[in-house]
């Protein structure tokens, strides 16, 4: 493994009794905030947005964007960062994919965001539903820009890739170079696992956005939660690791408590910190990089 020389100084931890004044976001307030809640309600489409307590909701309400949450909004997993109610799902609805199609042309979208809540449940993870939203969205668009941000299929990942793998393929040649990424997020480090993570594997995902980063014309993304106990040698020995599997896009940004029965925000990071990290991850080859307090892992994704 390939020794990561420390080039941050975590030694000094600001108090976190109190959110710095760089958290605050402004709510949405534009007509095209309106007219994206209407859509996603009027069709009965859940959004990470809403149901992760997304704080950038205002922001990409009102500029029309939004990410849709496939197979419900309960996850069979337990994360203790993650505002998504945990139980036992009872959606399937094979409507849905068109649901979002028709969400997606009345928004009038050219680049969509598709992730779900984890679904351990389903023979295969949740994938099928994944590739029939391809299709109906390739359907409706065929050069509509395409971010899947998917769990980890646990037990089903070679499966899960075969079946997504084939929507994929499917794509109707346009004649123009259409974006595609397929993101997974680690979310934090390593020996954070067993109390961030619960029910995940760091090794497991990464096994994922290995195989991602081998699909045609595929990009693979990831992003990092900070302020959970992290230090920043092994911020830098993540990134690291990804890119060496292939992951070229990387998001950064500050975990924020979603209740007080959520794990405790550690440290609020100052936004240079974020700067530095931006530094250091395209000195190691990301092409795309996304670092600050408010950035999420489908933040701006479109850009």
């Amino acid at each position: 493994m390939q020794k990561i020389i420390p080039v941050f100084d975590h030694s000094q931890q600001p108090n976190v009794s109190r959110m710095p004044k760089w958290i605050r976001q402004p709510l949405g307030k534009s007509n095209t905030y309106s007219h994206t809640a209407r859509t996603v309600h009027s069709s009965t489409l859940n959004t990470v947005c809403e149901e992760a307590c997304c704080p950038n909701r205002g922001e990409c309400w009102s500029a029309g964007t939004a990410t849709f949450m496939l197979l419900g909004d309960t996850c069979t997993r337990a994360c203790g960062f993650c505002a998504v109610k945990t139980g036992k799902p009872d959606w399937n609805d094979a409507d849905e994919p068109q649901r979002i199609a028709s969400a997606v042309s009345q928004m009038g979208l050219d680049y969509v965001v598709l992730t779900s809540v984890n679904r351990d449940d389903l023979p295969d993870g949740g994938a099928k539903i994944f590739a029939d939203s391809i299709t109906a969205l390739r359907q409706n668009n065929p050069e509509v820009g395409l971010e899947l941000l998917t769990p980890d299929f646990y037990r089903y990942q070679a499966e899960a890739i075969e079946i997504i793998g084939s929507a994929l393929k499917q794509v109707p040649a346009t004649g123009r170079d259409v974006q595609m990424v397929w993101g997974h997020n680690v979310e934090t480090v390593p020996s954070l696992y067993k109390r961030v993570r619960k029910g995940s594997d760091y090794q497991r995902s990464l096994d994922l956005l290995a195989m991602a980063a081998k699909q045609s014309g595929m990009e693979a993304k990831s992003a990092i939660m900070l302020g959970l106990g992290e230090s920043g040698d092994e911020v830098m020995q993540v990134m690291h690791e990804l890119r060496a599997i292939g992951v070229q896009r990387i998001s950064l940004g500050q975990y924020l408590r979603p209740s007080r029965y959520h794990l405790p925000v550690e440290e609020y990071l100052q936004p240079e910190k974020f700067d530095e990290f931006a530094v250091e991850a395209r000195k190691i080859g990301f092409s795309w990089v996304k670092a600050g307090p408010m950035v999420r892992s489908s933040y701006h994704a479109h850009d």
